[in-house]
């Protein structure tokens, strides 16, 4: 998947079965993490991933011919992409997870591209309208009324995950917005590579500390395979094949699988977790694509 040079599109066949493929990477993504924390701690689960990510993305970036070298320059950008990213992201979609369900998780998760939108607002990247505007109001009614699926939210049992959660999409939108600024420099995987060992060498200290006092033995395969799955599958391969599809398809058409990831997890938490989709949840949800749906029509 290195994307230097030009490539013959692919069939559409291929395209879509990758498509599919990536959305259920990502939604069985949430089902193994709770899978797994049931084995793991969050802040095991969390250190031990952000090291096996980096120690993948940096056998594949040595194994490329033409890979990006880093620039001196770009230590410090590295760095901090690196810490929103990667340790913020994916280290409080671990933590959140470890607080919250699966179905709050991905309704949460599906509202970060109006976290974007305000943030490159603020920044004056992009132009607030209207019709944007309606759209976030529409998908911030939405993630508060998933907050009052058990009464009140301040008494919710699942807020502190939810807020968790929140805050690592918020990383998300700042990796984004900020990464614009070495992406056409930088191929994917040495993009990929360099956040990931940023995010490695932050939670290093971490990973030395819970590995001294995990005992490794009472894991079980189990939970070392969704450790597996959650670094190489999720974080790797799926990444990976997010930005191949987007250099084959509109990036309008690649990122439509936020609108049916928590179709799928509320169908795969169903069975794999015992979760029950409540009528609260689906109709924040609903509102949350809506919105989502609204403002980003009107950024085209």
């Amino acid at each position: 998947m290195n994307d230097s040079g030009p490539s013959a599109r692919p069939s559409s066949f291929l395209l879509a079965a990758a498509l599919a493929a990536l959305l259920l990477v990502w939604s069985l993504n949430y089902v193994a993490g709770k899978i797994t924390l049931a084995h793991l701690d969050p802040l095991t689960l969390a250190s031990l991933r952000a090291e096996l990510v980096a120690i993948l993305l940096l056998a594949i970036y040595f194994a490329q011919r033409n890979r990006t070298p880093l620039r001196a320059r770009d230590v410090w950008t590295f760095a901090y992409l690196g810490f929103f990213g990667y340790a913020v992201n994916q280290g409080c979609f671990v933590l959140g997870l470890g607080r919250t369900t699966s179905e709050h998780s991905v309704v949460i998760i599906a509202s970060a591209p109006i976290l974007i939108l305000l943030l490159a607002s603020a920044l004056r990247l992009e132009k607030l309208t209207a019709a944007k505007i309606l759209g976030m109001a529409i998908c911030f009614l939405g993630v508060m009324l998933l907050e009052t699926e058990h009464g009140s939210p301040a008494r919710s049992p699942l807020l502190a995950g939810d807020l968790i959660t929140l805050t690592g999409i918020l990383g998300f939108s700042i990796y984004t917005v900020l990464g614009k600024k070495v992406a056409r420099t930088y191929d994917t995987v040495s993009m990929n590579t360099f956040n990931a060992v940023a995010a490695a060498v932050l939670f290093f200290p971490v990973a030395v500390r819970q590995g001294m006092r995990l005992d490794w033995k009472s894991v079980g395969w189990v939970g070392w395979a969704g450790l597996l799955y959650m670094a190489m599958l999720s974080a790797v391969v799926g990444y990976l094949l997010f930005y191949w599809l987007l250099r084959h398809m509109e990036a309008s058409r690649v990122v439509a699988i936020n609108y049916f990831q928590p179709v799928v997890v509320f169908l795969l938490s169903i069975p794999l977790l015992g979760e029950r989709p409540t009528g609260r949840l689906l109709e924040s949800a609903g509102l949350v694509l809506l919105g989502v749906y609204l403002a980003e029509r009107a950024s085209r």
